[in-house]
């Protein structure tokens, strides 16, 4: 069959942070994708500790330069790229000095939330989706990982339905351990800012990040339990948010599941 388009967004991947149960799929599974033929594009957020020299990012002038608008502040978008090693792939970054030039991913030096971590998935949500606006390109899955991408779907359903890049996409959340976390109260104000109605709002008026994670599947078309971590609870939600769940099982049986799952979304023809 033709190669498909897939989508990958994630906070976290290796090798630019460390292992981990977020990362290491979050490398892997584009690996396998585009070692099969598919057309691959990888986006994640362009942490201040990444270290740009060593994994030899650089700026992409051409796709930098949008602004984005976060509950009422105009934030630059920078878009920057480097080549997985080994690979023959190419991850895209999304950088903004206010929300990730910070040497921290999640949480200050006191191992405390930012405050502003909702602001941060909104821009990086919404940054890639223009991103990928501005270089023309279609997916047919979007496959997100954790919660930073997860309100992704959600901006993709509410604002882009009838966009022909994105009108056929077809959504894919991988759900993680989320360490009893919470995204900032201020969540529901910044979803009010960008136009969502209180029906939406109301999806994640909870902001424990199983809460938000479970909201999201409602605009997804299918979810992944990506560890074996994830608790019982957590995954009870996510099958009553979304028809369907992939759960976890063991890596070499998780990844030809996974293709199997795309093709159950997208076509009835197996996926090479």
């Amino acid at each position: 069959m033709d190669s498909k388009r897939i989508l990958y967004v994630s906070q976290e991947i290796h090798p630019y942070l460390p292992v981990n149960e977020i990362s290491k799929p979050s490398l892997d599974f584009p690996k396998m994708m585009n070692s099969k033929g598919h057309q691959v594009r990888v986006f994640m957020p362009r942490y201040g500790l990444i270290n740009e020299r060593r994994h030899q990012l650089h700026e992409v002038i051409r796709l930098s330069g949008i602004n984005i608008i976060v509950n009422d502040m105009d934030q630059p978008l920078i878009i920057k790229v480097a080549s997985v090693p080994q690979a023959r792939m190419q991850v895209y970054f999304i950088d903004n000095e206010e929300f990730f030039k910070r040497k921290a991913t999640f949480n200050d030096e006191d191992g405390n939330f930012f405050a502003d971590n909702d602001q941060r998935a909104i821009f990086f949500c919404r940054g890639v989706i223009e991103t990928v606006k501005k270089l023309g390109w279609s997916p047919d899955i979007i496959h997100c990982h954790g919660w930073m991408a997860s309100l992704m779907p959600l901006y993709l359903r509410k604002f882009h339905y009838d966009d022909p890049l994105f009108a056929d996409s077809k959504t894919v959340l991988s759900v993680y351990d989320s360490k009893d976390a919470e995204m900032p109260a201020t969540l529901g104000n910044n979803l009010k800012f960008d136009g969502f109605n209180e029906e939406e709002m109301a999806n994640f008026s909870n902001t424990k990040l199983d809460d938000i994670y479970a909201g999201a599947a409602k605009y997804c078309d299918a979810a992944v339990i990506g560890a074996d971590n994830v608790s019982d609870e957590l995954k009870e939600k996510i099958k009553n948010s979304v028809d369907n769940v992939l759960d976890y099982s063991s890596e070499a049986e998780f990844m030809d599941q996974l293709r199997n799952l795309y093709e159950s979304i997208i076509t009835e023809e197996t996926i090479a």
